[in-house]
């Protein structure tokens, strides 16, 4: 007879005016046999999300729905997640997104790691029931992240394929955040993840990847990144700086940190710019602009940048619309992996 699977995973979902979506994604959780807990936070929805979530329950007893009467940020919502689970390792599933069966197994067959992550696929909405049966099979190829490499690939570049890997959803170890304070920023509504990975990653962390495709990322026309607002960049490249104040570094590891605080505050100068003359006018604009000559490359090349984008084709393979083409991108560069057998 063949041994139950340990139920030892709390999944945790942040979900704000996600009644569209959530039951699928709590379904494709509550599949996996390892999962012990799913902890739905409702972030102050003004739609129906808590009693879709809650309607979604198999009768398993796992599921424990919460709902915050007041948007309180993603950070803060898993912060209280993690609070109130009690399993020892923990995962993050978007309400817009679901897991493929047998993600859970592909994971918890590998050892040696405080983070665990495998490949995303991007899959347009229209195409995500029949998502399953069309992704690539990867091979696990697993291999160590360090700090190094996983903020060098969260610093975007026009016109370069990059990976974003700040997008993965690891499973972690909750010994391992315990034993250093760990818990998300909630001072941040941008780039949440990326703090805390970087910050794990500061103090040590063993951040394991696997190529192999448990995540689906559902990508819509409506819900693309860029909605953040400007001082959700200016906290992000604030974060950055207190790793660096915080954290002992090596000398390349604080050198590639202050590369993305100087990716990040460029892109806070620009929005800051336009801001100004948008709310202000032009000559507002161009006054702070002068009277900050640090930020006038940003500025100058940003706006060239933004005026050619049109002509340069995007090679990235972040989440960007995917037109109903039916195409599934992959985070992790699919020419670089080796396909299973």
């Amino acid at each position: 007879m063949t041994a139950a699977a340990p139920t030892n995973v709390c999944i945790i979902i942040a979900a704000k005016n996600a009644a569209g979506t959530i039951a699928k994604a709590i379904a494709s959780a509550l599949a996996e046999p390892e999962v012990a807990e799913v902890v739905v936070i409702d972030d102050g929805s003004t739609d129906d999300t808590a009693a879709v979530a809650r309607a979604t329950a198999d009768g398993s007893g796992r599921l424990n729905v919460v709902r915050f009467e007041e948007n309180r940020g993603p950070a803060a919502a898993r912060n209280h997640a993690i609070a109130v689970s009690k399993s020892p390792l923990l995962g993050i599933l978007d309400a817009d997104d679901f897991f493929f069966a047998g993600r859970m197994h592909q994971l918890l067959a590998q050892d040696g790691w405080d983070f665990i992550a495998d490949n995303i696929a991007f899959i347009d909405a229209g195409q995500a029931a029949g998502a399953a049966r069309n992704i690539d099979r990867f091979a696990p190829s697993p291999r160590l992240l360090d700090l190094v490499g996983f903020v060098e690939g969260n610093i975007s570049r026009r016109g370069v394929r990059r990976g974003e890997i700040g997008f993965l959803k690891p499973l972690m170890r909750r010994s391992f955040l315990d034993q250093f304070d760990l818990r998300y920023n909630e001072t941040l509504r941008l780039g949440e993840d990326f703090d805390l990975y970087a910050r794990a990653l500061a103090r040590g962390a063993r951040y394991k990847i696997i190529h192999s495709c448990g995540y689906a990322a559902v990508v819509r026309g409506d819900s693309l990144s860029g909605s953040h607002r400007t001082i959700d960049l200016r906290r992000l490249y604030e974060a950055d700086r207190a790793i660096l104040a915080e954290a002992h570094l090596s000398g390349e590891a604080a050198a590639v940190l202050r590369r993305h605080e100087r990716h990040i505050r460029d892109r806070y100068e620009l929005r800051h710019f336009l801001d100004l003359k948008r709310g202000k006018g032009i000559a507002s604009a161009f006054a702070y602009a002068l009277a900050h000559p640090g930020a006038l490359p940003a500025i100058v090349s940003g706006i060239v940048g933004d005026k050619t984008e049109r002509f340069r084709r995007s090679r990235s393979p972040a989440p960007v619309a995917l037109g109903g083409t039916g195409d599934i991108r992959y985070l992790l560069d699919a020419l670089a992996l080796e396909r299973a057998e």
